[in-house]
């Protein structure tokens, strides 16, 4: 089973979203959020995150969260990394109340698709500041792809995670959870890297980006991912987009998609020249309108 079935049968029912002239929409892939120990690569950056969050929630954008958004190769319990990150999910349920909040699932929290987890992890969440029980994502579905339906040109946007370029990531993920958890985990705590890891071994990053680009071009779609962490923003003859992580050194990376154009943004701490600090959010790559990718028939 290869490549091109593997994402074909991961948009085989996925949702269809109309995307109009005035949508905005904020893709976000990657953000590994953790239990809060010294494992939880996310805590170095959740306060961008977070101010990232009120910034699109405060200007009507819909959340999209590409895959992977819970690390739960590493971590057990799903429960532990809401407390954690409570301040998170209470503004993700929010998105969520109004409409404006869709959720895929990557390899590392491929659990997600089951309904009954789903159920279970995502129905409600313990406010720190109350007593009581708050809605959290009740009723949710964790999707293994989505369709931004152009409603103008019909150059549809076309999101996934991107793990199916790997076998042993899709098929054999319980397996490579297992090596993640026993092995590579603390392996990466003495200093060594994953090298089975899109994000960490740059030959598998090149291969997996290859093969979405390939895929993207044969197939005639414009195709967003995450998965190997590297922002990117693809052109007419590769339209293929990244949309990074969160997790990198001193910034996080998202794609904003607003009125049929794409921009890739980033957010980091910056200082003012009084030297104190400020969350700014900085464009990395020129916007491109949906319109410049022209339009390819599927290679047969």
């Amino acid at each position: 089973m290869n490549t091109d079935h593997r994402m074909r049968e991961a948009f085989q029912n996925a949702p269809l979203i109309p995307l109009y002239e005035h949508s905005k929409f904020i893709l976000i892939s990657d953000c590994h959020r953790g239990n809060g120990s010294s494992n939880d690569n996310f805590l170095k950056n959740q306060h961008l995150y977070f101010a990232a969050l009120q910034y699109y929630y405060n200007l009507g954008y819909t959340y999209i969260e590409l895959g992977d958004g819970d690390e739960l190769w590493e971590n057990r319990s799903m429960k532990q990394i809401v407390e954690v990150h409570s301040n998170v999910f209470w503004l993700l349920s929010k998105f969520y109340q109004e409409g404006r909040l869709y959720m895929l699932y990557g390899n590392h929290d491929m659990v997600k698709r089951s309904p009954k987890k789903a159920n279970q992890w995502f129905s409600s969440f313990s406010c720190p500041s109350g007593n009581e029980d708050l809605p959290l994502f009740p009723g949710i579905t964790f999707y293994s792809g989505l369709i931004l339906q152009d409603q103008k040109q019909r150059r549809d946007l076309y999101l996934t995670h991107g793990h199916q370029t790997d076998f042993l990531n899709s098929r054999l993920w319980r397996l490579s959870r297992f090596l993640v958890r026993y092995l590579w985990g603390p392996a990466e705590r003495m200093g060594f890297l994953d090298p089975t890891s899109a994000a960490k071994n740059n030959k598998k990053k090149r291969r997996a980006e290859e093969k979405l680009t390939d895929w993207a071009r044969m197939e005639g779609h414009i195709l967003i991912t995450g998965h190997t962490h590297r922002p990117m923003i693809g052109t007419a003859d590769a339209p293929f987009c990244n949309t990074g992580s969160c997790v990198h050194p001193r910034c996080i990376t998202c794609i904003e998609v607003c009125c049929r154009r794409l921009t890739l943004v980033k957010w980091t701490v910056n200082t003012r020249p009084d030297r104190s600090l400020y969350v700014a959010r900085e464009v990395l790559a020129e916007s491109v309108c949906i319109d410049s990718y022209a339009k390819q028939s599927p290679v047969s």
